[in-house]
């Protein structure tokens, strides 16, 4: 997730927030413009990829409403502060490319902390491109209103609990660190109706694909996130 002026990036997470074409050739295509812009040890771009993947599952047009956009959940505030919006109003119609390029100006100017959780794989040393945005002093700061990424937003110490809980058939499937503790019965339905979740159980189902990977198959002592 990026940070605000105190320290997180994006969300423009809770980071940073691109090549239409996956593999050797689309990692390769992003790589290049990045080196070319300046910096020889600039974060790659299967360290993106891995921001990405942590982050938002690796949808890197992914918009579910939670305030924070793109595959690097950029927030809006740091998307604009970094020069985003030169290529979209908000990071999840940018692309991959253009994502990873405004998130090595926010690497540049608030370090991997933009991405607390996800970002510690990223290389120390940031982009440092020629454009005057991309510079560590000239660089604007997200708002303090919004993390910068959505990773940003919550503690460290609660971000992709590795927790499990084991199913009536023996299988183990990830906790979560919700806010709401599933129990016997419960459905994304019920929940979403009880706690008066905005978006009914699509959105409960959205806002915890990181756990949830059936609708329909959800398991008690698994940990919800509401909003």
């Amino acid at each position: 997730m990026l940070f605000s002026s105190k320290g997180k990036h994006r969300r423009p997470s809770k980071a940073a927030r691109a090549i239409a074409v996956v593999g050797v050739t689309g990692a390769a295509a992003v790589a290049a413009p990045l080196m070319a812009a300046g910096s020889a040890s600039a974060a790659t771009a299967s360290e993106w990829d891995a921001v990405a993947q942590c982050e938002s599952g690796g949808n890197w047009s992914i918009n579910t409403g939670n305030g924070y956009y793109g595959g690097l959940q950029f927030s809006a505030s740091t998307w604009a502060a970094y020069g985003g919006t030169a290529y979209a109003s908000t990071a999840d119609q940018a692309s991959k490319a253009q994502q990873i390029e405004i998130a090595e100006k926010v690497l540049a100017g608030q370090g991997k902390g933009a991405w607390p959780n996800c970002g510690t794989g990223l290389s120390s040393a940031a982009y440092t491109g020629s454009g005057s945005s991309s510079s560590t002093e000239t660089a604007p700061r997200a708002t303090e209103e919004q993390p910068a990424s959505r990773s940003a937003e919550r503690p460290a110490a609660e971000k992709k609990s590795t927790k499990t809980v084991t199913t009536p058939t023996g299988k183990k499937v990830k906790k979560g660190d919700g806010e709401y503790k599933v129990v016997k019965g419960d459905t994304l339905s019920s929940i979403a109706e009880a706690k008066k979740v905005k978006g009914g159980w699509e959105k409960l189902f959205q806002l915890n694909k990181d756990i949830v990977e059936d609708a329909d198959l959800i398991y008690p002592g698994q940990q919800l996130h509401l909003k």
